[in-house]
């Protein structure tokens, strides 16, 4: 694990991957992009990272050895109240529905390059900033609340909508978000409900049949 410091901070962000490369490479891209960034290959480590260095915002792979993303996301939730995306090659409804109930702020599907995951980062540093200067985090004790997309101040479902689009049609960031203003638009429903919806399908379609 290691820091990268720039000259001039906009954010410190928390990155989390146990493949190196990917690792090494969003890393750079990020410190070159002007933000403070600490970064673990392990779920362990990211956590306790983030108990010390309290990121702005954190980048996690899902599956990992040990504590997956999905464990260190929960932990930065409820103790941390730290916002978190994910990366990850996986986009199967189970794992879609899971970082829709978890409150990501974002959902990106590997492969992608750090050109399309900077804008995300930004995006995703200022919708939680203007959240959090309306709804202050107050740390829960014991058992942590269970989470929905709903009532949690931190998610947002447009950008994971968008994650899924990518993984589903094979799209790249730009295209996948005009892929969901077109639905919308023909659903005659705001960008907002329509990402919505869309979880809400992903979802149903990720719960075991009834007996």
């Amino acid at each position: 694990m290691s820091e990268n410091r720039p000259v001039s901070g906009k954010g410190k962000i928390l990155v989390v991957d146990d493949d190196r490369l990917v690792l090494a490479t969003v890393t750079h891209g990020l410190a070159r992009a002007g933000y403070e960034v600490i970064d673990a290959d392990n779920g362990d480590d990211a956590i306790l990272l983030a108990r010390e260095h309290r990121p702005d915002l954190a980048l996690l792979d899902i599956r990992m050895e040990g504590k997956s993303g999905f464990d260190v996301a929960a932990y930065l939730r409820a103790s941390l109240g730290t916002p978190f995306m994910f990366l990850s090659a996986f986009a199967d409804d189970e794992t879609v529905a899971q970082v829709k109930a978890l409150g990501a702020v974002a959902y990106l599907v590997k492969p992608l390059d750090i050109a399309q995951i900077v804008p995300t980062v930004e995006a995703a540093l200022s919708s939680v900033r203007a959240r959090r200067a309306q709804v202050p985090f107050t740390p829960s004790v014991g058992a942590a609340p269970a989470p929905t997309m709903a009532a949690d101040p931190l998610a947002d479902p447009i950008p994971v909508a968008v994650g899924v689009l990518m993984h589903r049609y094979s799209l790249p960031r730009t295209e996948a978000l005009s892929r969901l203003h077109r639905l919308a638009e023909s659903d005659g429903r705001s960008v907002h409900a329509q990402a919505a919806a869309l979880l809400d399908a992903v979802e149903l379609l990720s719960r075991p049949a009834s007996a």
